[in-house]
């Protein structure tokens, strides 16, 4: 049996007018996983990530501390949802930038209420897929996994979004459940899954076994 490895993101550059690029942090963050995975004698036997800035350069930085990597496939079905055209459909007026804790707060709090209503059809935010489409997305990728790597070691690196609606479809959660799973992945975290040709089954979540020196405590991000 195989392990499907789902890792989110290096710490992005949030509240930045590009978000899709990574923080030196989260380059620091992607090359020691990829360091401790090549420590531990870790090989890929494929690798899918999405098309996003953030993705490419994450896997980029684990390529450089695993000192390997096969061939990579992208998805578009693994790129994240657009936070910016969620928040503005349920409030029209431009936030803040969210330099406080209160304000980063209220940013979330906003955002976790327009992905509910995205999920249940109530709105349909500008230039974004409907929810049945972008989780369609997810299930397509898990099913490739599945149909073709069964037995194998495989990576792929997105965002929140998409590994928490992966972690909701093998689980079965209610659409709360996903959201609150997806404004707890960290970034960089790890989430396994195992890979029989039927199925796949959640083994871990949300992990950092990477961070888990005193000296990397500092590196733990969420954004």
């Amino acid at each position: 049996m195989g392990t499907l490895y789902l890792v989110r993101h290096g710490q992005a550059s949030f509240g930045a007018d590009d978000y899709d690029v990574l923080s030196a942090r989260g380059r620091e963050q992607a090359v020691r996983l990829g360091e401790y995975w090549r420590a531990r004698g870790m090989a890929f036997d494929a690798v899918i990530t999405g098309t996003l800035r953030r993705h490419t350069q994450t896997l980029e930085g684990i390529a450089e501390g695993l000192q390997a990597m096969p061939q990579v496939l992208q998805l578009p079905g693994l790129n994240e949802y657009d936070s910016h055209a969620l928040i503005a459909a349920i409030h029209p007026q431009p936030l803040g930038k969210a330099d406080t804790p209160e304000l980063y707060r209220a940013h979330f709090r906003i955002l976790c209420d327009a992905l509910a209503q995205w999920m249940a059809g109530v709105i349909s935010p500008q230039g974004m897929p409907t929810w049945n489409e972008f989780s369609a997305g997810v299930r397509a990728a898990l099913d490739h996994v599945r149909h073709h790597h069964a037995g194998h070691n495989v990576l792929l690196v997105s965002s929140g979004g998409p590994i928490s609606t992966a972690v909701g479809e093998v689980l079965g959660t209610a659409p709360e459940v996903t959201i609150a799973l997806n404004m707890r992945i960290r970034n960089s975290a790890v989430t396994e899954f195992s890979i029989s040709p039927k199925r796949l089954m959640l083994q871990t979540f949300n992990t950092l076994p990477h961070l888990n020196e005193l000296e990397h405590a500092g590196w733990v991000t969420h954004a």
